[in-house]
């Protein structure tokens, strides 16, 4: 499957129709005068829908004791010096703004971590609301109305909407159905409008974990191309069966962003960082002052004691909940071994991944997300497996269940 553009400056995000922004339009209530008031949403924010996570979340909260194999979120705590630190911060009443690009004592441990991995004496750093915050601002930074993003599909919720968001086209390189990456495709994918390519490994939703060939190809690719490569690294810490490759080791023009929330189970205090060229990094900065103006003070503190934690132990549980589940579907599914993150990315009997999860949240009340929602593709569906052994447990009954059914 060749390289498509999705979208674009004037074109409609996935999953709407031309017609929906008439329908926007419509339900504006008469004006008192005779006429029609415009409505108050911009055609912007009502080209997008809730997404598929989001709706899930939904979902399960009406429920009566789902089996939520849905949110990607870690289901260990949040390491215990951590939660100490962000105490003594609240007590301390550190809990104003901190310096746009986050307090000098956790930016510092960072940039030293990043300087001792890469050995790039010019990389800047900025401490950021979340990864989700520096996906926003990387995005932002680099892309104008028209400007082209290659996205790997099947591909995170959030790439698609906020490319689109800024004007950008999203070029999709299907990477189904083994999730392998095509260095020569994604080098015929690229145009003289091209502005970036837009890596996530380990990936989410298929586990993926790109090989060292991979990286370091897509690295001097992009350097050679005069393309901005942005690596998702969130998930590098769940890399089971082999190390993580970093194609920041090949190219000092990489743009790196990471965060805590999946590392160390601090999801809810939006502490995450991007790191790159001087100019790159600028702009993020600056940017942040008119959006997020900061990260939480509080989290910032209980990140600098996050680093020292040791991970190991929870880290393990996760490729033990990987193997028990693979184990338990395996013959009554068709799938790919995922090397990292913590989702399992399963074809979907009957062929459609969205009406398998309305199937199976009828049937068994087990909500797992439609592969619709990583990309345009229905033939898969997403299993979080950072749950309890007793949900995991009743997951794998449920889903075993829900495939003989379809026998």
């Amino acid at each position: 499957m060749s390289a498509v553009p999705a979208g674009g400056p004037t074109g409609n995000p996935a999953g709407t129709r031309p017609a929906d922004n008439d329908k926007v339009a419509s339900r504006a209530p008469a004006h008192p005068a005779g006429g029609t008031r415009r409505t108050a949403i911009s055609k912007r924010a009502g080209a997008f829908d809730s997404s598929g996570i989001r709706k899930a979340f939904d979902l399960a909260a009406r429920l009566d004791d789902p089996i939520n194999l849905a949110i990607g979120q870690p289901d260990f705590a949040m390491p215990p010096a951590a939660c100490e630190a962000a105490k003594a911060a609240i007590d301390a009443g550190r809990s104003g703004y901190t310096q746009t690009q986050g307090i000098p004592q956790l930016r510092e441990r960072l940039e030293g971590a990043v300087r001792d991995e890469l050995g790039h004496p010019e990389r800047k750093l900025c401490v950021t609301s979340g990864s989700s915050g520096a996906l926003v601002l990387v995005l932002m930074a680099l892309i104008d109305p028209g400007d082209e993003v290659i996205l790997f599909e099947p591909a995170f919720v959030m790439y698609r909407p906020l490319v689109e968001f800024l004007g950008g086209r999203c070029v999709i390189v299907d990477t189904s159905p083994s999730f392998r990456i095509d260095v020569d495709r994604v080098a015929a994918a690229l145009t003289p409008r091209t502005k970036a390519i837009l890596l996530n490994t380990p990936s989410n939703p298929t586990g993926f974990v790109a090989p060292l060939d991979t990286v370091r190809d897509l690295a001097l690719l992009a350097e050679r191309a005069g393309v901005t490569l942005v690596s998702d690294e969130l998930y590098r810490s769940y890399c089971y069966d082999e190390p993580f490759h970093a194609p920041a080791a090949h190219s000092d023009r990489v743009v790196v962003i990471d965060g805590f929330s999946k590392s160390h189970a601090m999801t809810g205090w939006r502490v995450g960082w991007v790191h790159g060229p001087p100019e790159v990094i600028d702009a993020c900065t600056m940017l942040q002052q008119y959006t997020f103006v900061c990260a939480p003070q509080v989290g910032q503190w209980g990140a600098i004691a996050a680093l020292d934690a040791p991970m190991d132990v929870p880290l393990s549980e996760c490729k033990r909940k990987r193997d028990k589940l693979m184990a338990g579907l395996a013959g009554h599914y068709a799938f790919e071994k995922p090397g990292g993150a913590f989702y399992l990315y399963p074809q979907a009997p009957g062929g459609s991944g969205k009406a398998f999860a309305q199937v199976a949240a009828e049937r068994e009340k087990l909500i797992v997300v439609p592969g619709s929602v990583f990309g345009a593709a229905d033939t898969h569906f997403r299993i979080a497996y950072t749950v309890t052994d007793r949900t995991l447990d009743r997951g794998i009954a449920a889903l075993v269940r829900l495939a003989e059914s379809f026998r």
